[in-house]
C-alpha cells in the first residue's frame, strides 16, 4: 500500500475546520488547534499517556479528555508477582477544561484535585518529566515521586493524521515515541520502585481527534535492549482510513523503520493465551506472551467506552528498511483493544 509521507509542517485542519493533509511523518510536522474545529466539544478527544517500565515494574500514566467524560488514571504493575493497583479519577463534562496543548513537543499538562495531582512537563530539550502525588492510591497507601524521560539522540517518532471513511469531520492525529530512557523513583506506601537509566524505558502515546460515532482500535507498543541496541515498536489499526499512513513501525536506537499493515491474531476465548502478529508485507512475525490484564469501562449518557489492556512480553523477527533482519526476545510492553460508542 502506497503511503503518504509528510516531510514539512502542515496543518491537520483547513480554514473551514475540515481535516486534511492525511499521511504519516517521522517528526511532529503537523499543526493542530482545537479552536479551529467546527464540531461539538463533546466529540473531541485529547489524550496524553506514558508507559514506563523496568524488568520488575510497569507504570501507566494517563490524562484524557473525552468531552462528556475525562479522567486521570495510574496503573502500577508488578511484573514479578503479578500484582496490580489502579487508581482512576473521573470528571464529568471536562469539555476542554484540562487545557491539553495542541503540540506534543511544547506545553505541559497538569491535573489537580485537592491534594492529588499528576503533571506531564515538556522541557525545551525534548526531555519529559512526570510528577505524581496521590495521597490515597489503593489500600490507603500514598503514591508519589518523579520520573525523567530523556530522548535518544536525534530521534524519530511515528506521527500519523488519519481520516474516517464515513465521517467527514472525524480524524485522528497521533504521535508515538517508544524510545525514552527512564529514570527516577516512585514511592508507594513504604515501598520504593527505582527506575535506572539504561535498564528502564518510557513510551509516549499522544493523540488528538474528533471521534466518529463508533470505533474499535487495536494498539501495542514495547521497548528494550536487543543485541546491544535499543529496539522498540508501536503497531495498531482501527476503523480509521489507513490508506495514506499506518501506525506501524519499529525503531532501532530511535530510528524509524516503517511497516505497512499489521494484523493482531488474538485468541478471543482466552486473552491470556499467546497472541501472534503478522504484517501484509511479510516483514514481521511476532508472538506476545501476556502476563496480566485489566478492563476499564466508562459510561455517561451516550458515551460508552471499554478498554482491555494486557501487559506482557514480545518476541519475534522484523525486517528493517535496508533488508536486514533483527530478532528479539522478551521485550516488555503491552497490547490493548478499545471500543467507543457515542
Amino acid at each position: 500500500m502506497l503511503q503518504n509521507e509528510i516531510c514539512s509542517p502542515l496543518s491537520v485542519l483547513d480554514d473551514k475546520g475540515q481535516p486534511h493533509n492525511f499521511g504519516w511523518s517521522k517528526q511532529a510536522h503537523f499543526f493542530y488547534d482545537s479552536d479551529l474545529l467546527y464540531v461539538p466539544r463533546h466529540r473531541i478527544t485529547e489524550s496524553d499517556r506514558y508507559i514506563v517500565h523496568s524488568p520488575t515494574h510497569m507504570i501507566v500514566f494517563e490524562i484524557r479528555d473525552d468531552g462528556w467524560l475525562g479522567h486521570m488514571g495510574i496503573s502500577a504493575i508488578s511484573l514479578r508477582d503479578r500484582k496490580r493497583t489502579t487508581q482512576t479519577y473521573q470528571s464529568v463534562f471536562p469539555l476542554g477544561s484540562y487545557q491539553m496543548p495542541g503540540s506534543s513537543i511544547q506545553g505541559s499538562v497538569y491535573w489537580r484535585r485537592k491534594k492529588t495531582h499528576l503533571s506531564f512537563i515538556n522541557m525545551e530539550n525534548g526531555t519529559k518529566i512526570i510528577k505524581a502525588d496521590i495521597p490515597d492510591f489503593g489500600n490507603h497507601r500514598s503514591f508519589r515521586g518523579a520520573l525523567i524521560l530523556t530522548p535518544q539522540d536525534e530521534p524519530q517518532s511515528l506521527v500519523t493524521n488519519q481520516p474516517w471513511r464515513d465521517g467527514k469531520k472525524s480524524f485522528r492525529y497521533t504521535r508515538c515515541s517508544p524510545w525514552y530512557y527512564a529514570e527516577g523513583m516512585i514511592q508507594s506506601g513504604s515501598s520504593e520502585v527505582i527506575f535506572n537509566r539504561g535498564n528502564a524505558w518510557g513510551i509516549f502515546d499522544w493523540y488528538r481527534c474528533v471521534r466518529p460515532k463508533a470505533d474499535i482500535r487495536y494498539w501495542a507498543a514495547a521497548s528494550g535492549h536487543s543485541g546491544g541496541r535499543l529496539l522498540s515498536f508501536c503497531i495498531g489499526y482501527s476503523w480509521a482510513d489507513f490508506s495514506q499512513g499506518t501506525e506501524n513501525g519499529f525503531f532501532i536506537d530511535g530510528t524509524l523503520h516503517k511497516l505497512d499493515q499489521v494484523t493482531f491474531h488474538i485468541p478471543l476465548s482466552n486473552w491470556l493465551s499467546p497472541w501472534r502478529f503478522t504484517s501484509n508485507d511479510n516483514r514481521l512475525e511476532m508472538e506476545f506472551q501476556p502476563h496480566q490484564h485489566r478492563v476499564d469501562r466508562r459510561r455517561l449518557f451516550f458515551h460508552n467506552s471499554a478498554r482491555r489492556q494486557i501487559c506482557g512480553f514480545f518476541s519475534g523477527k522484523v525486517q528493517l528498511d535496508d533488508g536486514s533482519s533483527i530478532e528479539f526476545l522478551h521485550l516488555t510492553g503491552f497490547a490493548e483493544r478499545s471500543k467507543t460508542n457515542l
